[in-house]
């Protein structure tokens, strides 16, 4: 099902979400809802408190590499970070400020303890565009958003949410 995404100055963007203790259907539903509402916004990740849910639950969905033709799905629950090393600097949006994109500095290479939605415990580790998506959608988890990030406000630009491309997150 899709759901509603919360956007711009609502309070619970800020909120820091709480650690998952159950997993269960209503657990899957969620997570279930959450791509699908990511996909109907033509997003790549995406973080419960998005959609209202203070939980510590992130989704992301890479486009296929290598001519496999299969995207690569995250659902990931307390998704925490382990290691960061490197900093690069890209441009970022975000499907819950739609029309802004931005400049931010993030880590090249991530390492990422979380659970699975059956709640067995997972290591990623992650560079490229995959690192930059967790350490994105770790921060919603956290009440942080992208543009909080950026240290030049002249590295903040406003446009068209159609002329975002499918690499931003």
């Amino acid at each position: 099902m899709v759901r509603k995404i919360i956007t711009g100055d609502d309070p619970r963007l800020r909120v820091k979400s709480k650690v998952v203790t159950r997993f269960d259907r209503e657990l899957k539903a969620l997570i279930q809802d959450m791509l699908d509402t990511m996909r109907a916004a033509k997003g790549l990740g995406l973080a419960a408190i998005q959609i209202g849910v203070p939980l510590r639950v992130i989704v992301i969905e890479l486009p296929p590499e290598d001519g496999d033709g299969k995207s690569r799905i995250y659902a990931l629950v307390n998704p925490e970070i382990v290691k960061m090393e490197g900093e690069e600097e890209a441009e970022e949006g975000c499907l819950s400020l739609p029309g802004i994109v931005g400049e931010v500095k993030r880590a090249t290479f991530v390492e990422v303890r979380a659970q699975t939605p059956n709640g067995k415990k997972v290591r990623i580790k992650a560079n490229g565009l995959l690192a930059r998506a967790l350490q994105h959608e770790i921060d919603h988890t956290n009440g942080i958003l992208f543009i909080d990030r950026i240290s030049d406000p002249a590295k903040i630009r406003y446009i068209e949410p159609e002329e975002i491309s499918a690499g931003e997150i």
